[in-house]
């Protein structure tokens, strides 16, 4: 990682950049503790015990993928404005247009390419996001569910700029959140994610499994499925998969 090049490209800013570290959401939340200001950056060149949510861990390859934190400011929206963001700092650089299943993984062909978990830090949000480059493979089970740029494409990318398009991609919906509220935000996701509205899934929510077929999202970003004995369920966590492929 050319941390000189991340700095020269985002004046003013703090990033901080770590070799190796546990999860770089812990080193974040350190920072937030001590008052860091917000945009404050942590990038790491690999992870030890990355985090994913539910308490997954994220498989991260030393120097092939992007592993950062950052802090901003917490809205309920924030998750599906980060996938939003992530999908397109990708599409800039790589040119490869990504899915996002709610509210947090983003998909390309299926699988898992990157994944967003925000958790507060007092009144701080801390946005870890973990994006993957240059991986050749990926280790059993994780290698049925999970993909690369690299994979997809055959081609291997300068880390970089790709962390930079993503940076710049999260000021723009951040502003956009402050400035219009969340409904651009609901309503652009509705629009990228195909797992948002039309999709048959099983859902993993509060000890119950749940299948039926998605109808949007509420005015908090949670999502909306139709069961299939016809009540409305309010997804307000979980793990949603597409219904015939529930097990990956």
């Amino acid at each position: 990682m050319d941390v000189d090049f991340v700095r020269r490209r985002l004046p003013g800013r703090s990033v901080v950049y770590l070799s190796s570290t546990d999860t770089t959401m812990r080193e974040a939340a350190e920072l937030a503790a001590r008052g860091a200001a917000l945009g404050t950056i942590v990038i790491a060149g690999e992870q030890t015990a990355g985090q994913g949510r539910h308490g997954r861990s994220w498989h991260s390859e030393k120097e092939s993928g992007l592993y950062f934190s950052l802090l901003l400011k917490p809205d309920l929206v924030l998750t599906l404005a980060l996938g939003l963001a992530v999908s397109d700092g990708i599409a800039r650089v790589a040119g490869t247009a990504c899915d996002i299943r709610w509210p947090n993984d983003v998909l390309l062909n299926g699988r898992k390419l990157a994944g967003i978990l925000v958790q507060l830090a007092g009144s701080v949000a801390v946005a870890g996001i973990g994006i993957n480059v240059n991986h050749g493979r990926f280790p059993a089970p994780l290698d049925g569910e999970a993909t690369s740029l690299l994979l997809e494409t055959g081609r291997a990318l300068d880390r970089e700029p790709l962390l930079i398009a993503v940076l710049e991609s999260i000021a723009a919906y951040c502003r956009l959140l402050d400035q219009t509220g969340r409904q651009p935000i609901l309503d652009m996701f509705t629009r990228h994610s195909s797992y948002a509205r039309g999709k048959r899934v099983r859902v993993q929510h509060l000890g119950e499994t749940i299948t039926g077929t998605t109808e949007g999202l509420d005015p908090s970003g949670f999502l909306l499925v139709r069961k299939d004995d016809g009540a409305l369920a309010t997804i307000l966590a979980g793990g949603v998969r597409p219904e015939q492929t529930a097990s990956a």
